[in-house]
């Protein structure tokens, strides 16, 4: 029952983003930007991102990326993910610039949960090609979880990354960490799936997704979290937890918008016109439902 207590206590002391029915938010996580090398799971759908990217900085969108932004467990140093993604970065950066960015660690990025190693890898980067370091996110705080309030009704929704509930990833990330760095990560050349990994491994999802669901039953409030790469979309009147998936998905990216006073599932993929042209679009998994709808009646709204 750790791990309900441990929800709670981030939920109690998490930093609270105000919106309202006008707002726009986009969600997303496990993006596990890499280093460009065949390890990197995200070089695939690098282009997707961008374009869902631009499109949400262009539409006023707040980006909010719930943890695992950064694969911190198989690389060493952020500033060679930096330099190897620097058009994804640059449009990061203008978000951030904008007022219109948060984020929020992960079992893979939990180094970003040290003060010190924010100070020296995201305020700032060191740039290979300019040999000199470039400012990025100056100032920037990273959380543990935040928590959107509605400034009519009150009603707040607990957004983390959910590795939480899980002793291997939250207790033990250390270990876990060196295992994928030193062992899996050079078994995946040979086609060696990570089996303590929870997005290969459909137990441990059960498993992250049965203790999240029980702190939404308990609490009676609504969360929305990351971790399993697996998108979740709940009907009204189940227990309200939400998954904005992944974006290492096969040809795919996942997120979830909240804009407008609804909530809503999307995925980003390349489509194939009549012509034959490729173009990259977006499909809407689970339709726009009004927020409200998805909200306790018995939350206490302070």
């Amino acid at each position: 029952m750790n791990y309900l207590k441990r929800i709670a206590k981030i939920f109690a002391s998490a930093e609270e983003i105000l919106f309202d029915d006008s707002s726009r938010i986009i969600l997303m996580s496990d993006v596990h930007r890499g280093d460009g090398s065949w390890a990197d799971d995200f070089s695939k759908n690098q282009n997707l991102y961008f374009a869902a990217l631009s499109h949400y900085y262009k539409e006023d969108y707040t980006y909010i990326e719930i943890g695992d932004g950064d694969e911190l467990w198989k690389n060493k140093k952020l500033a060679d993910i930096i330099n190897v993604h620097s058009d994804a970065f640059g449009l990061l950066v203008k978000f951030f610039n904008a007022g219109r960015f948060y984020l929020i660690f992960g079992n893979h990025d939990m180094v970003k949960k040290n003060d010190n190693f924010v100070r020296n890898n995201l305020y700032r980067y060191f740039n290979e090609e300019e040999k000199k370091y470039i400012p990025l996110f100056e100032n920037i705080k990273v959380h543990e979880g935040l928590v959107l309030k509605h400034k009519a009704t009150k009603q707040k929704l607990l957004l983390l990354h959910g590795h939480q509930v899980s002793f291997i990833d939250y207790d033990l990330w250390q270990l876990s960490r060196f295992l994928v760095r030193y062992l899996w990560r050079p078994l995946e050349s040979f086609g060696v799936n990570d089996p303590t990994s929870t997005a290969k491994n459909y137990h441990k999802k059960d498993t992250v997704e049965k203790r999240l669901t029980e702190w939404v039953e308990r609490e009676k409030h609504i969360l929305i979290a990351g971790h399993t790469h697996r998108p979740m979309f709940p009907e009204i009147g189940k227990p309200q937890y939400f998954n904005d998936g992944s974006s290492v998905h096969p040809r795919s990216i996942t997120g979830i918008e909240i804009a407008d006073g609804c909530i809503a599932l999307v995925k980003w993929n390349v489509k194939t016109r009549d012509d034959g042209t490729l173009f990259i679009g977006r499909d809407i998994l689970a339709e726009p439902v009004e927020l409200k709808n998805f909200f306790y009646p018995t939350t206490n709204p302070l």
